[in-house]
């Protein structure tokens, strides 16, 4: 049987594309402190910019229609008259949405930060105009959606977020964003996992190190304090997020100053 929006379960399709929670670097202790445990990375890491926005899909599906989402609900699907205005997302993504090519016998998922506006309270950071962008992080190609959406919403929550999510590799992922025309997040460092730092310190230092100023300005006025950095392999099987926040509060409570240099409001 061809898929049909109109007959298929939303709910379904909802689930089994919620972008999946991705654990920090260092592992959350007690009121958010970090502790010295940290994600186990081999081979050559990615290091991409973290953006401050609100994380959005576009759901392209099977019978050519498509939907928009935020990351916990579907907002407006192909053809609606009114669509659901939370944090921007239909107003900023709708017309990339039906720039996209038609997909075949395949649920594609793009994810995309977008940010700036008034989205989030960090939208000064990259704008003082309230320009509106948006990067693409990640794609999901789900080919044997059929089997996938007949499960319970339970079922399909534990695959999602026990990795059962097909994400593109960085190479496939770099190819589309360029067919599709999109910007990816900014694409920082890679190297090996074993020049990754192991104590909270020297990630504070790694942070300011390499992003000290966010690439993702979208005017002059932009204040420029990054939120942090996603580390990811090649093929994506492993991926978590370090967030300057995080460390700041930690060496705070720690009664330790962070490193010289990360205080990047206004900086260039």
């Amino acid at each position: 049987m061809s898929f049909d929006v109109r007959s298929a379960d939303l709910n379904a399709i909802n689930t089994a594309t919620k972008y999946p929670s991705i654990q920090t670097y260092h592992e959350l202790g007690e009121r958010g402190a970090l502790t010295e445990v940290v994600t186990q990375f081999t081979g050559p890491v990615i290091g991409t910019e973290k953006v401050d926005g609100s994380n959005a899909r576009i759901i392209s599906l099977p019978d050519g229609n498509w939907l928009l989402g935020s990351r916990e609900e579907l907002l407006y699907a192909k053809g609606d008259l009114i669509g659901n205005p939370a944090q921007g997302i239909v107003a900023g993504l709708r017309s990339f949405a039906e720039s996209l090519e038609p997909v075949n016998d395949v649920v594609r998922v793009h994810y995309l930060e977008l940010y700036g506006g008034k989205i989030t309270a960090a939208s000064k950071q990259y704008t003082s105009e309230r320009a509106v962008g948006y990067r693409l992080f990640d794609i999901v190609e789900l080919h044997d959606y059929d089997a996938i959406l007949t499960r319970s919403l339970s079922e399909i929550s534990s695959w999602r977020e026990s990795g059962g999510q097909p994400f593109l590799t960085e190479a496939d992922l770099t190819a589309v964003a360029a067919r599709d025309r999109v910007e990816l997040t900014p694409r920082l460092f890679e190297f090996d996992a074993a020049e990754l730092p192991r104590d909270i310190e020297s990630m504070r230092e790694f942070l300011a190190e390499h992003l000290p100023v966010t690439r993702c300005r979208l005017d002059e006025g932009g204040a420029g304090k990054p939120e942090g950095i996603v580390l990811r392999t090649r093929n994506r099987s492993v991926i978590a997020k370090a967030r300057v926040e995080d460390y700041e509060r930690t060496l705070r409570r720690r009664g330790r100053a962070a490193p010289a240099g990360a205080a990047v409001h206004g900086s260039r």
